[in-house]
This record gives structure tokens, C-alpha cells and sequence, in this order.
């Protein structure tokens, strides 16, 4: 894929979840390492549940095979996760476009030692307005509250 221009978003469906969690699996084999196994576990063993709970869409490739995907709710990304194999390809900074040009989101939380996402999103535009020692779930992951700028 050369550019986020001729990025596929679509909505996602239940069938789709099976690939999306694959996807999100994959993804966070890859970019997690701080999550301890147990944790790992219990969350892969509830993202089906997470999926009911957001509006998703999901980009595919060329041979159709989903790459990445989004949730939202109300004005914030509550899930952004990229197959190993396709991140650097703009799927990502795709989605994220997407998500602020035709969903208006404004926020997103993002776990504090997930370097690689926080970078992510500040180069996206988003500022770092808040901090949580703790996850959504009262884990220990710290999470960083971002916010894109009021125009």
C-alpha cells in the first residue's frame, strides 16, 4: 500500500470479528510487551465482547484480508490495532484520518509504555491533556489521556 489514499475503510460486522481479533492479537503480541500473560489472556478472552461495546471499522488490502481497524465512541478511539506485517504502510495515520475528518473524534487514551503509539499519536496531532496510573480494567498499565487541540 503507498499511500493512506487508496486505503479501503468499511464497516465491520460480526463475521468480521474472528479476523479482527486475529488482527488485534497479532497486534498486540507485537507492540505490548509490557502486558503481563495473564492479562493478555483474560483481555483476547473478552475482545469479542470489547467489539459489541464500539462502533469498528477496518481497512483491508488488496486481496481483501483485514489490516487494521478502529473503534469509537461518541469522540474517542477506543481501539486502533495494525497487523504486524502492515504497520509503516500509512493504515494507521489512514484510519486515524478517517476517524477525526468523518467521525470527530477528539480523544484517545493510550497506554503509557506503548512508546511506539504514543509517538503515534502526538505526530497526529494529539496532545497528552491527562495521566491514569491505571488502566480502564484497574490494571497497572499506566494510560496517557490525549486530545486533539480546540481549532
Amino acid at each position: 500500500m503507498s499511500s493512506s489514499t487508496e486505503l479501503q475503510i468499511r464497516p465491520s460486522y460480526p463475521a468480521d470479528f474472528a479476523e479482527l481479533a486475529h488482527v488485534w492479537e497479532a497486534s498486540v503480541a507485537a507492540t505490548h510487551h509490557f502486558l503481563r500473560r495473564e492479562d493478555f489472556l483474560m483481555l483476547r478472552g473478552m475482545i469479542i465482547e470489547f467489539f459489541e461495546q464500539v462502533d469498528l471499522v477496518h481497512a483491508t488490502g488488496t486481496d481483501g484480508r483485514i489490516t487494521g481497524f478502529l473503534g469509537t465512541s461518541e469522540d474517542k478511539v477506543e481501539m486502533l490495532f495494525i497487523h504486524p506485517d502492515e504497520r509503516g504502510h500509512g493504515i494507521g495515520k489512514g484510519l486515524i484520518r478517517y476517524a477525526i475528518e468523518q467521525l470527530r473524534i477528539r480523544k484517545v487514551d493510550v497506554n503509557e509504555q506503548n512508546d511506539q503509539a504514543v509517538g503515534f499519536y502526538q505526530r497526529m496531532g494529539f496532545q497528552v491533556i491527562g495521566r491514569s496510573a491505571v488502566d480502564g480494567m484497574g490494571k497497572p498499565y499506566p494510560l496517557l489521556c490525549l486530545a486533539l487541540p480546540d481549532e
